[in-house]
């Protein structure tokens, strides 16, 4: 018996015919749809390097507190040195933790790096410049009124504002802090996130690669980047390309996290179940970007757990990530940290076929030069290892030799 061919999938065909998002259409939609943390707690400086600090820190003291050195030398009346080989009276030795006495006039103190400058003394002299003979030293130089004096609150005032609501924690703030005597600090707890991949195809390291069959690199990829970003994750593991295992890992998630992130499953094939499965348990709207690579992102919510669908193609999910995931979950994680900054570099190759989506081509900085990998594909993993950041071809752009583009450091993109 003749049957009739299957009714089309009207909800697929609307989103093949849906236009394209441009970057920062998508963007802008991600940011503003964030819903910071807002539960904070107080720990100690020593485990708080990558965390987002919940309030304002201002500093109670001065620092330095004290006029000091900064070099070894000899303190000095600038007055008492008309001309260059002027010999004082050395009057007093000043190491670094003590307090000299008011220096008298005609004379030096011979002084160390940190020490606090003797009332009196208006210049320090480097070492290298004098002459030190037993209790005189012979001043080979004219000293200018403040030289090698560090003033007292020149880094930092009392009362002023060190480190700003929001600032995610470097070495470099903590190192601020502790310098101002700041010993627990608040922040933000940290964001958690679960993570599954989607396909029957995948299987885990370790396992027998059936005919078929890839090893799931996502899972990896995807974790090491969320940690990277200071989240707490929560590891689903590979989820059967079955609608009913696809909403059990969604309740799950929305459970136990503030964000659920996939990878594969929401494009449009009929295995493609992430898109039914968070529409049944939650809200989504499935978007095609007009980048490359990457182009389909699903976002929405389940319960309260914001879900982000990224391309199954590891080299997709991880550019996607990158440009459009990583800034969304440092908003979720009330960072105030600026958008990464892209440098001016030339490009070293001709890129002469213009595509409709903005390219973020994997390249490596050799001579001065952006040098982009062999093969641009979405699959090619080893692309992301070779390369030290990403180039950036707006819409239609071609590109000759030496024409300056816009590079964004995986350092700077993974801060």
């Amino acid at each position: 018996m003749r049957t009739s061919p299957p009714l089309p999938n009207t909800d697929r065909l609307d989103w093949i015919d849906e236009p394209m998002l441009s970057y920062e259409q998508a963007l802008q939609q991600l940011l503003a749809a964030a819903r910071p943390l807002e539960t904070t707690e107080q720990v100690a400086l020593e485990v708080a390097l990558g965390r987002i600090l919940a309030a304002p820190q201002v500093s109670s003291i001065s620092v330095p507190p004290l006029n000091n050195s900064a070099m070894d030398g000899y303190a000095v009346r600038c007055a008492d040195i008309p001309a260059a080989g002027t010999t004082l009276t050395v009057s007093q030795r000043i190491p670094a933790g003590s307090i000299g006495h008011t220096l008298a006039a005609g004379t030096a103190a011979r002084i160390f790096t940190g020490a606090p400058v003797p009332e009196g003394a208006d210049a320090v002299v480097m070492q290298e410049l004098c002459r030190h003979s037993g209790d005189k030293v012979a001043i080979d130089h004219l000293p200018r009124s403040g030289e090698n004096i560090r003033r007292a609150g020149e880094d930092i005032a009392a009362g002023q504002e060190v480190l700003a609501a929001g600032a995610l924690l470097t070495p470099q703030a903590l190192g601020l802090l502790a310098s101002i005597g700041v010993a627990r600090v608040p922040v933000l707890r940290r964001l958690r996130v679960a993570l599954f991949s989607t396909g029957d195809e995948l299987v885990q390291p370790g396992e027998a690669l059936r005919p078929g069959a890839i090893y799931n690199s996502n899972r990896y990829l995807l974790r090491g980047l969320l940690e990277q970003c200071g989240c707490i994750v929560t590891d689903l593991g590979i989820v059967a390309d079955k609608l009913d295992a696809t909403r059990a890992s969604l309740r799950d998630g929305a459970a136990k996290c503030d964000v659920i992130l996939t990878s594969g499953g929401v494009s449009v094939g009929e295995e493609d179940h992430v898109k039914a499965a968070v529409k049944a348990e939650g809200e989504l709207d499935l978007w095609k970007i007009a980048i490359k690579p990457g182009k389909p992102l699903a976002f929405g919510r389940v319960g309260n757990a914001a879900f982000v669908g990224l391309p199954g193609n590891p080299v997709a999910a991880f550019v996607t990530f990158l440009v459009l995931v990583r800034p969304f979950l440092r908003r979720c994680q009330g960072s105030a940290e600026r958008a990464p900054q892209a440098q001016m570099l030339p490009a070293g190759f001709d890129w002469l076929r213009g595509d409709p989506r903005r390219e973020f081509l994997r390249v490596r900085v050799e001579n001065g030069q952006l040098m982009p990998f062999r093969h641009q594909g979405s699959g090619v993993l080893a692309s992301a290892v070779w390369s030290d950041g990403l180039a950036i071809i707006e819409p239609e752009q071609t590109v000759r030799n030496g024409d300056p583009l816009p590079y964004l450091s995986f350092t700077e993109l993974e801060r």
